[in-house]
Order: C-alpha cells, then sequence, then structure tokens
C-alpha cells in the first residue's frame, strides 16, 4: 500500500514536544469534560518555559507541536517558542482523536488550529502531529486532508499494537503516504523491552530505565535514519493535580516518575545530536524524492 524506502538522512534526531496541558491528555478524555478545561488550574506555559529553559542550556532546538486551544490562551508562549529557534507544528485544536472525526471535520479541526498557531507565532505552520498517534487503519483520508491543506509532513503514526494507540501494518520509516504527493509521513521510533516494541518517548521513556530508548536511537542512527523522540511539558511536573477519578492503570502510567524526568531528559539531550522535524522532513523528501 505504501512506498517505503530506506531513509539515509545524517545523524540529526528528531526533538519533539507535544504541547498540552495535563488535563488534556488521552488518559483523562472520559473523566475530565472539555467544558471544565477554563476552571482548571493551567501549568502548560509554566511547563513550557521550563522545557525552553532545558533545550537553552543544552543547546537543543527543537518541534513544539502545539494545541491550537493552548496558542489561543497563551499566544506569547507561541512567541517565545519561535523566537528561541523551534518550530512551531500543529497538534490540532483540542487533542481529539483523528479517527473520532470524519474528513470535514478534521478539516475544520487543522484549519482552526493553525490559525490560531500561525496567529501567535508569526510562521507558517508545515508540520502536524494527530492526538495519541491517531492516525491508523480507521484513517484512510487523513493523510489526504493534510496534503490537500498544504501539510510538508507529518509525524503522526505510532508502527505498533497498544491499547490507546498504533498502526502495526505501518512503515517503520519514513515514507511516502500519498502517490506523487510531496507529503512525507515520519512515523515515531520505536524501542524494545523484553521482548515488546514501546514508543521512544513519553511515559516509557519515564518509566523505564534509560537505556531502553538510548538503545533504540543508536540503532536507528546506525541504520542512517533519525530516531524521533517525544514527550510533553507536563512530564516534567511532579506537582501537578492529581485526577482521582481516573482508572488506575491511567494514574500509574501518567504521575510515575514525573520528578526523574528532567534529569533523564537533560542527559538525553546530552548525548545525542538533535533538531527540528522540518529540517529532518527537508532531507526525507530529497531521499525518497
Amino acid at each position: 500500500m505504501y512506498h517505503d524506502r530506506s531513509l539515509r538522512p545524517g545523524p540529526t534526531n528528531i526533538m519533539s514536544v507535544d504541547v498540552e496541558d495535563w488535563f488534556q491528555v488521552g488518559a483523562f478524555e472520559r473523566v475530565i469534560d472539555k467544558a471544565d478545561w477554563p476552571r482548571l488550574q493551567h501549568r502548560v506555559e509554566a511547563n513550557t518555559d521550563a522545557v525552553l529553559a532545558l533545550f537553552e542550556a543544552a543547546g537543543v532546538k527543537a518541534t513544539f507541536f502545539t494545541l491550537g486551544w493552548v496558542a489561543h490562551h497563551y499566544p506569547a508562549l507561541i512567541r517565545r517558542i519561535v523566537e528561541a529557534g523551534h518550530e512551531i507544528a500543529s497538534h490540532g485544536w483540542g487533542h481529539d482523536r483523528v479517527f473520532t472525526f470524519t474528513p470535514d471535520q478534521f478539516r475544520d479541526d487543522l484549519a482552526r488550529a493553525r490559525a490560531a498557531l500561525e496567529d501567535a507565532g508569526g510562521q507558517k505552520v508545515t508540520g502536524y502531529r494527530a492526538p495519541s498517534f491517531s492516525f491508523d487503519a480507521r484513517t484512510p483520508w487523513a493523510h489526504a486532508v493534510l496534503a490537500e491543506a498544504g501539510y510538508a509532513y507529518s509525524s503522526s503514526i505510532a508502527p505498533l499494537a497498544h491499547d490507546h494507540y498504533g498502526w502495526p501494518d505501518a512503515p517503520r520509516r519514513a515514507f511516502r503516504p500519498l502517490p506523487g504527493c510531496p507529503l512525507i509521513e515520519m512515523p515515531v521510533t520505536l524501542a524494545k523491552v523484553l521482548g515488546r516494541e514501546v514508543t521512544a518517548g513519553g511515559g516509557f521513556f519515564r518509566l523505564l530505565p534509560s537505556s531502553v530508548v538510548e538503545r533504540a536511537i543508536v540503532r536507528s542512527n546506525a541504520a542512517g535514519d533519525p530516531a524521533i523522540f517525544y514527550f510533553h511539558p507536563w512530564e516534567i511536573d511532579p506537582h501537578q493535580p492529581r485526577v482521582r477519578q481516573a482508572p488506575l492503570k491511567s494514574r500509574i502510567r501518567h504521575y510515575s516518575r514525573l520528578g526523574a524526568m528532567a534529569g533523564k531528559l537533560r542527559r538525553l539531550c546530552a548525548g545525542h545530536a538533535w533538531g527540528r522535524a522540518d529540517a529532518v522532513a527537508a532531507r526525507a523528501a530529497a531521499a525518497l524524492s
């Protein structure tokens, strides 16, 4: 179905941040109503500023896949991200999973988010990441909608089986999802632990030994591929509110080892070459042309 060729873009890996607040995550989507978001304690601005400081100290440039909702409420934060030399990309408007949309609803969500991000940041938005990596077998139309909207790349697929996301049959390397179309899809990197595949980032990076993700990065780079790492600003915030009514499994995933995350990130930043997704996507496009 897909055109999948080996990519040799060089050693620079993608450092990416999915910018959403603690109450906007998929783990809590069934216990926190969106109507309640305005009255909850907002921590995304302070947490993202802490991420910016961490990157500044490490000399890392990154891509911030940001909710349009965040850009609408905190436009000055978006300007600070841009002024620091990072890329602003879209994470949709309100963290709705793409498979819950019709194509027209997805188109509207993309447009609404992009308008808020570009108004706040003053730069064109050309990249997209689906909330919860929700491009999968249920969304065969999603890449076409992105291409129609003029996006250059997406990083919306986790090519594995997981209880919240995943498309096991998808390619593991950058590929062109549409024949004759320049759009690039860059699936998130996978790591292996005890024979199981997990995404290289987020909760798995917090919960597991750093060596699990480190090995995945080294393995990707040895094959000539960039690793794609991701995390969220709330993951460096051990003092965030607790959602007691959430399922136990969700609470364990969300709250475990928050205090360890910043230190692990600093070591990860120091150990590898990192860059923005748009630059890596441009090299991928050239390699796949």
